[in-house]
């Protein structure tokens, strides 16, 4: 069939929830986004009968409404729309096209209508899919904590278009190594470290080769990696020096760093990750700036797993509303049952509080758009 297009084997991961739906040959839903494969003997059983996903439909960014209303904004049945349209606008640029910047620009607002309509779904992908995500996925994970942050922050909503496309592009030079990098777990060689070192400049250049004018924009993307102390790199910028943009993507980087599986190291807790972004409150960022990200994230972000008082185990849905909540839907009963129902708890109330945050070694299977409340979902294959 013309708008299914067969996926390789190794596109599926043990342990990791899928990030599109997988079909049989007649397009039935085997498998909704968010399943998790539990075995190797699952995975093998699964390509036997041959596995498919959803085509791409080309310009799904071309209006509004595609990536928007239509669907009342739902990330997460748009996550392969926003993964897909980064592909092509970087390729795009990589291939000096002159339409790259409307690719940059249309995921942009995309996402920016995400965030806008739809923020605690666009926060929970990020931890729903942080286990090991692609270079692709942090990069979108770096645009929208740059949406959230810089709103949060009060940033001039002029240049938050312009903050999200540095997000989107600012690390174009890495993305052929990067997910290399990530699963390499031994000392970087001094070429390593050279190509890290210079992929602010050699993107800058990428930029500009098709065309793009924008001294902001490159300000940004050549900022991203100084340090407040003056121990960053390329030029060594301390202070005011640096722009707060730049500090913004440096710390939506730093962030999902800290939640992403490594090779060289495992994925650090929320409740870990934000004791260091308060940390950095010391000067080594404008202080204001860790704040907004640890006012966006709340003590228990979107997308994250926790046990309530009466031992049920949740995903919280939503950050506090006044003095209720956050929310969370139900995935396991007290007896450690699959819960269907998601019945939601507003773990403000006694009997509902959060006592710690879970860490499965294999996230469940969640069918993510059904949680959030996004109609017209189907059940979990």
């Amino acid at each position: 069939m013309s708008e299914l297009v067969r996926i390789a084997p190794g596109a599926l991961t043990i342990g990791r929830p899928l990030p599109w739906e997988v079909l049989d040959a007649d397009g039935n839903v085997l498998l909704c986004q968010g399943y998790v494969i539990q075995t190797n003997s699952q995975l093998e059983q699964l390509f036997e009968r041959g596995l498919f996903k959803p085509r791409v439909i080309e310009a799904p960014l071309e209006d509004d409404g595609a990536l928007g209303d239509e669907v009342g904004c739902n990330p997460f049945a748009r996550y392969p729309d926003y993964l897909h349209a980064l592909e092509k606008a970087l390729a795009a640029i990589a291939a000096g096209e002159p339409e790259a910047r409307k690719h940059l620009q249309d995921l942009a607002h995309a996402l920016e209508q995400a965030c806008i309509q739809a923020p605690d779904s666009s926060l929970a992908l990020i931890h729903l899919y942080s286990v090991g995500p692609t270079i692709h996925e942090q990069i979108i994970f770096y645009a929208i904590l740059c949406q959230l942050i810089a709103r949060q922050f009060g940033l001039d909503e002029k240049r938050i278009p312009i903050l999200t496309e540095a997000a989107l592009s600012a690390n174009l030079a890495l993305v052929p190594i990067a997910d290399k990098l990530n699963a390499f777990n031994k000392i970087l060689s001094s070429e390593q470290r050279n190509v890290i070192r210079k992929h602010p400049q050699r993107s800058i250049r990428a930029l500009n080769a098709v065309g793009i004018d924008s001294d902001l924009l490159f300000t940004i993307i050549a900022q991203h990696h100084e340090q407040a102390d003056g121990s960053g790199y390329p030029n060594g910028l301390s202070g005011a020096d640096i722009r707060p943009e730049a500090e913004i993507l440096a710390l939506a980087e730093r962030y999902v760093a800290m939640i992403t599986k490594r090779a060289y190291r495992k994925r650090m807790n929320v409740t870990a990750a934000r004791k260091l972004i308060a940390n950095l409150a010391d000067g080594n960022f404008r202080p204001a700036l860790p704040k907004a990200l640890l006012q966006v994230l709340g003590e228990y972000p979107p997308g994250t797993l926790v046990r309530l008082e009466n031992n049920e185990v949740g995903v919280v849905t939503g950050r506090p509303v006044r003095a209720r909540g956050p929310f969370v839907r139900v995935v396991f009963d007290s007896s450690g049952k699959s819960e269907a129902s998601h019945r939601e708890r507003d773990t403000s109330a006694l009997d509902f509080n959060v006592q710690a945050i879970e860490e499965p070694d294999i996230m469940p299977s969640m069918n993510f758009s059904q949680i959030w409340g996004f109609p017209g979902q189907p059940q979990i294959g």
